[in-house]
């Protein structure tokens, strides 16, 4: 049911994205991982058709929230307005309140309204004045951001990004993908016709099968060896924090299920332990507005090279 269920989800996306197809599994996996997901890339790649294509695979609500520096918390969780007719303040939701929220340009805003939508992202929940409102399931934030401009932006902190499952780059199409973009120009044409091929409980269903994945000691103790090397790789500054090894092994564990698998193999931890740990660590060379996720990917690169994997 759950292979199905992805297949359909894959290749209804894969109808306007054009990009590469693994991009589209990592968006999959966040997803199915109860996670959120930030794409850094350049302008114009196919990040908000991507993330448009698979709000319109699911029967659920979509938002798109534009952050720019002016832009209030209230603007994205929402305001309480008072009623004249009952005397009582009623609580308006905002943009937040979706199942797929889209976040472009999220280091435009400001630190208090990242945090305002990074909070809501880390409990699935909004508080107004003294209510507390549960955000609906499913509920993933895909959030944007260009790794090459900084002039006007408010660069994420680590604990900040750490609330990302994953991040990713789209890159960009090979030339035969590209030709297809220009002669459809899905997002103009086949984008609004797109239907949805799975429903919001079977989301729901999917997203908690997959703690149930079969994970053998072995691939946890491999994940443990991973996450130890980063903590004292003379390159890095930071290493991976137990949040970072949750985060990939529920990666890891999703990632299976989109390969059509009920268990976990070493090589499903070695696809997800770039998107899901280089955000997380910062290296000695770091310089604060830069992007460093280039660096650690190396370093991760060559962790993953120099420790054994379970055979």
């Amino acid at each position: 049911m759950t292979s199905d269920l992805i297949k359909r989800l894959r290749d209804n996306v894969s109808r306007v994205y054009y990009g590469n197809s693994r991009s589209v599994d990592l968006l999959l996996v966040g997803l199915l991982a109860r996670g959120h997901v930030l794409i850094e890339d350049v302008p114009g790649v196919g990040k908000t058709v991507l993330a448009k294509a698979l709000a319109r695979s699911i029967d659920c609500k979509f938002s798109r929230i534009q952050l720019t520096p002016d832009l209030l918390p209230s603007d994205v969780l929402g305001v309480s307005i008072f009623n004249q007719n009952t005397q009582t303040f009623d609580f308006k939701p905002g943009p937040i309140f979706a199942n797929i929220v889209l976040a472009d340009e999220i280091n435009r805003t400001t630190p208090r309204t990242q945090s305002a939508l990074l909070e809501a992202m880390a409990e699935e929940q909004v508080s107004s004045d003294t209510q507390t409102f549960p955000l609906a399931r499913p509920f993933m934030v895909i959030a944007t951001q260009n790794p090459f401009e900084f002039e006007g932006t408010y660069h994420l902190p680590e604990n900040q990004f750490d609330r990302f499952l994953l991040r990713i780059d789209l890159g960009y199409p090979d030339r035969e993908d590209e030709r297809r973009v220009l002669l459809t120009q899905p997002s103009r044409t086949s984008l609004e016709e797109l239907k949805p091929v799975a429903t919001g409980e079977q989301i729901v269903e999917a997203q908690d099968h997959v703690p149930r994945v079969r994970l053998d000691q072995a691939i946890v103790d491999y994940i443990l060896d991973i996450v130890a090397r980063t903590r004292s790789h003379e390159e890095l500054h930071l290493g991976v924090s137990t949040r970072g090894a949750l985060a990939v092994t529920a990666a890891a564990q999703a990632y299976a299920v989109v390969q059509g698998r009920d268990y976990v193999i070493p090589d499903d931890v070695k696809e997800v332990a770039i998107p899901a740990l280089a955000h997380r660590m910062v290296s000695k060379s770091y310089v604060h507005g830069g992007a460093d996720a280039t660096s650690t990917a190396r370093v991760l690169e060559q962790i993953l090279q120099t420790v054994s994997s379970p055979s």
